[in-house]
């Protein structure tokens, strides 16, 4: 939802920050989330999804700068999506740095006070971690929306500068890193399952509602979606060798 930066666009996501803006548990092979790290033999998933990840903004990447036919599907398809009303603006807002930021600061203070008292070893790295990962968002993001130059969608002022969506990169990093933060602290089932719902659903909500308002294309925010596994799935493989709570 970001314009380009100094593009001077009346658009309101210009004035916006340029993000533009451990216990006994016995450890999974896998690597996934509530185990206890380090984690024997080599997190395939995690790598693929990483790889895969990657791979796929970089095809996204390829085709916007070189104007390919992914673009005319995202043109196509951005048309038929678009229908600004005041859902879609509010929904658009929660990626936000100063709402999803927020949500991830009370996060990762809640862990770091209970790895603390739990006398978790290393309890301060995960949190560090996480707010590291959001800081790490403009600085990938600015340089490629200055990088692709992409304009807008017609619904906005004339701008460039709209690819990758910022504020989709925000809200995947922060609700997803917030949810990775808790998942080891919740002992119930139905809590993880909750924690990972509402976190999804504040991301998907946040890339439908940049969408649906026309402030980004598709491709913007697929493309920050992939961007964002790329920093999570990274995250979980360094605080992975965190310890667990008891």
């Amino acid at each position: 939802m970001n314009g380009a930066s100094g593009s001077g666009s009346p658009h309101r996501s210009d004035s916006r920050s340029p993000q533009t803006p451990r216990g006994a548990r016995p450890p999974d092979p896998d690597g996934r989330l509530g185990t206890t790290p380090p984690v024997p033999g080599r997190p395939t998933s995690l790598l693929g999804l990483l790889g895969l990840s990657a791979l796929l903004f970089a095809i996204i990447t390829w085709q916007v700068v070189a104007d390919g036919p992914l673009v005319r599907v995202d043109e196509r398809l951005s048309r038929a999506l678009v229908h600004p009303d005041r859902v879609s603006e509010r929904l658009s807002d929660l990626g936000d740095v100063q709402i999803a930021g927020r949500v991830l600061l009370a996060c990762l203070l809640y862990v770091a006070v209970r790895s603390r008292r739990s006398g978790t070893d290393r309890w301060w790295w995960p949190p560090t971690g996480a707010a590291l990962l959001l800081a790490l968002v403009p600085v990938l993001v600015v340089p490629l929306k200055v990088l692709t130059d992409r304009p807008g969608t017609p619904a906005v002022p004339p701008a460039t500068g709209f690819f990758p969506s910022g504020h989709t990169a925000t809200a995947v990093v922060a609700y997803g890193a917030a949810a990775l933060l808790l998942l080891p602290w919740l002992r119930s089932t139905l809590a993880r399952r909750v924690c990972v719902t509402v976190c999804a659903a504040l991301a998907l909500g946040v890339s439908y509602g940049l969408v649906r308002r026309g402030y980004h294309w598709p491709l913007d925010v697929a493309a920050s979606w992939c961007l964002g596994a790329v920093l999570l799935t990274g995250f979980v493989l360094v605080a992975g060798r965190s310890h667990q709570p008891n």
